[in-house]
């Protein structure tokens, strides 16, 4: 379990973290959310003892991690893929950090076959494209086999087999019991992988709930729709004040019109409709809905 209580960060006048405080809990995947700027990376780094937090505390399983040996046997962490020495194979990276951390060598190969870099292991790091520097942060992490595992946008840079395995991967870890703690700005991920979310901006907590609790905070319901005369069944609903967008397949996205009155309006005019489906509010639009007066660099007409 991770225990964050009033915890601030303050560089000069700049406060990046303004007392945050909130608890990831086992057996989850908790996602950590938030604008550029909104303190995630800095509140992890005072999770992990990497900097000190101007007030309030910050542990795992009771105990901040600046005060245990051999930390990668209790806490796993992909912080910054780029962190690593070019000139190291990927094998010797993993093993040095294991001799340091009395970790059994047969770990090394363990995880590395894991993270599917068997055949890159005596590769140069410097040779590594981004994904597979994030695969080899991600054993790292899995190392010391740790009960608390942290990452800071894991995804960065992975192809589509690589996102899947990832999801995996947190999904599995979860279901073991251990504590996961995703920082991410990918909103579909998080809204198929996490259970939970932290939300913050500015420094400071905005929302502390489960997924599906989040996304319906979104106040924006649209309707799906598939028809075989999209042309006509546009300009009706638009006479009917609808505010309609058609994606390349054909499918149309209504809104401002409920379900019921966009049957009504087709039937009117002998348009059959294949799939009229009602969406609730999205993880996204319930984001940039909560975050809108948190963003340090928003864009917009006059920029």
């Amino acid at each position: 379990m991770i225990e964050v209580s009033n915890l601030t960060k303050r560089y000069g006048r700049t406060i990046a973290v303004n007392d945050l405080s909130f608890i990831v809990r086992s057996g989850h995947v908790t996602g950590f959310l938030g604008p550029n700027g909104a303190g995630k990376s800095t509140t992890l780094r005072m999770i992990l003892g990497l900097h000190a937090p101007s007030s309030g505390t910050a542990t795992v399983d009771g105990c901040e991690c600046r005060s245990r040996r051999r930390g990668l046997r209790r806490v796993g962490a992909l912080l910054d893929a780029g962190d690593m020495h070019g000139g190291r194979t990927a094998h010797n990276h993993l093993r040095f950090l294991a001799r340091s951390n009395a970790i059994p060598r047969s770990r090394v190969d363990h995880v590395l076959r894991e993270v599917g870099l068997t055949a890159a292991a005596n590769r140069r790091i410097g040779d590594f494209s981004l994904g597979m520097r994030q695969r080899l942060g991600i054993a790292a992490a899995l190392l010391g086999d740790p009960p608390t595992l942290l990452f800071d946008e894991p995804l960065n840079g992975l192809d589509p087999e690589g996102v899947l395995f990832v999801r995996g991967l947190l999904k599995r870890l979860a279901t073991e019991g251990r504590t996961v703690f995703v920082s991410s700005h990918l909103m579909a991920e998080m809204e198929h992988t996490a259970d939970r979310l932290i939300v913050v901006g500015r420094g400071a907590l905005l929302a502390d709930e489960t997924v599906a609790e989040f996304a319906a905070r979104g106040s924006r319901h649209s309707v799906e729709v598939r028809t075989d005369d999209p042309t006509t069944l546009v300009a009706a609903l638009t006479a009917e004040g609808a505010q309609v967008t058609q994606a390349p397949d054909g499918l149309l996205t209504v809104t401002a019109v409920e379900a019921v009155r966009i049957a009504k309006i087709a039937a009117a005019r002998g348009v059959l409709v294949h799939e009229l489906t009602t969406r609730t509010g999205s993880l996204e639009q319930a984001f940039m809905e909560l975050t809108g007066s948190s963003v340090e660099y928003a864009t917009g007409e006059g920029a």
